[in-house]
């Protein structure tokens, strides 16, 4: 591995953490496919047109194997090569025409099977949520935002006792979390205080992914990027309502 790939590697790790720990549904899952891609890149060459961080997103997409059970999805259309061109369109921006090259597709290939799992995730997953935000204006758009996904909110909580109280009383099936509530508290206290009475999957928003995904310590499974838009929510919380509904079976 060259000198420069090396150093790019290294600066775009956390976003290919997050890639593949939303492709696996997990942490530890998600960053040992990392580690295995690392090893595997370095006795590749690169790839022309690719960065640094696009050619770690192809070696994990193709050493990607879903595990037993993973057809047990809400949306059983949709298969894993969709579920990437998703991931890496809406969570990671990624060009159509680069994410089509990432998982073996030609542009028009790619334009396809996007379009399919996206009209199935609108219509597959369904579930209720409860958002902790501080900030009531961007509390209220991502309410809107949820509703358009097609799921029900569970309720809007501005504190971390609140989210807590919350919680409890609605035993939602999905937790949107910012992570700084100002003088709210923590986002991240909140939730892990409440996963302590109930399982629940959980999205976090940051607009700082990369403070998050360090691999050093317990970390997140799903993070979107404030600003996101309603795909970009949509592909996340297909890909957490799932996880957890598989990791039931």
């Amino acid at each position: 591995m060259s000198e420069s790939l090396r150093d790019g590697l290294i600066r775009t790790l956390p976003y290919a953490r997050r890639y593949a720990r939303a492709l696996t549904g997990s942490q530890p899952d998600g960053d040992l496919l990392v580690a295995e891609g690392l090893r595997n890149l370095s006795s590749q060459r690169s790839e022309d047109g690719f960065t640094p961080l696009q050619q770690l997103y192809k070696v994990i997409s193709r050493l990607y194997v879903p595990a037993e059970g993973q057809n047990a999805s809400p949306v059983r259309d949709v298969t894993t090569r969709q579920r990437q061109l998703l991931l890496l369109t809406s969570l990671e921006d990624v060009g159509l025409e680069t994410a089509g090259r990432i998982v073996g597709l030609s542009e028009k290939q790619a334009q396809a099977e996007l379009t399919a799992a996206q009209e199935l995730i609108r219509k597959g997953v369904q579930t209720s949520v409860l958002i902790i935000e501080d900030e009531p204006i961007i509390a209220m758009d991502i309410e809107q935002l949820v509703l358009q996904c097609g799921h029900s909110v569970a309720g809007v909580a501005h504190t971390q006792e609140d989210a807590i109280q919350m919680a409890v009383q609605t035993r939602p099936g999905l937790v949107l979390a910012d992570i700084n509530l100002g003088y709210g508290g923590d986002g991240m206290a909140a939730v892990a205080e409440i996963i302590t009475s109930f399982h629940v999957p959980v999205i976090y928003v940051t607009a700082y992914p990369e403070r998050l995904l360090t691999g050093q310590t317990l970390e997140p499974s799903y993070v979107i990027t404030k600003p996101f838009d309603p795909m970009a929510l949509a592909v996340a919380t297909y890909q957490a309502v799932s996880s957890a509904g598989m990791a039931q079976v």
